[in-house]
């Protein structure tokens, strides 16, 4: 990699934002089970430091998705690749998501969901970048707002690589 990664976000604030949205979380579904799907792969850390951390009943299962076959620009159609092994019908689901970026794929995924007929359907993701949103995506529970920089750690990735950064880092090119 021809650049240098800064921390963005440190580890103590990353755990400290995961703890209050994980609290809020329980709180919303006081005396109720969540069916906590994480979505793959770089939700999967997220996701797991989540729902730790989350007081009431969880399921824990996992989706993965794309909209770009081998293009890469997205189709408009989402694609899953790993499908859920839990039935999701008449469920509290928390779709939990590493980074929210152009919102096309997770849009095309909340579709998707939706019509399974959940209880309820949530959205919380770990970062958003409203500055590259495409397609309006609502969420429930935001970790934080970041500017338009590509990001390591935490499950985010560079060619696979840095993910299991424990802090948020920025990745400057030279």
């Amino acid at each position: 990699m021809d650049g240098q990664i800064h921390v963005m976000i440190p580890e103590e604030e990353v755990n400290a934002r995961i703890a209050e949205m994980a609290a809020q979380i329980s709180a919303d579904f006081q005396g109720e089970e969540i069916l906590a799907v994480g979505i793959l792969r770089g939700g999967a850390y997220f996701c797991t430091e989540l729902t730790k951390r989350i007081t009431v009943p969880v399921i824990l299962d996992f989706i993965e998705a794309s909209s770009y076959g081998d293009g890469t620009c997205s189709s408009g159609q989402v694609k899953i690749t790993k499908d859920l092994d839990e039935d999701a019908s008449g469920k509290n689901v928390v779709v939990i998501e590493d980074i929210i970026d152009t919102g096309r794929t997770l849009s095309l995924l909340m579709e998707n969901l939706k019509s399974r007929n959940p209880k309820c359907l949530k959205l919380c993701t770990l970062l958003d970048k409203p500055q590259r949103r495409v397609v309006e995506v609502h969420v429930d529970y935001n970790g934080f707002q970041i500017p338009n920089k590509f990001v390591v750690g935490y499950g985010m990735d560079y060619a696979q690589r840095y993910r299991n950064l424990p802090y948020i880092g920025v990745v400057e090119f030279e």
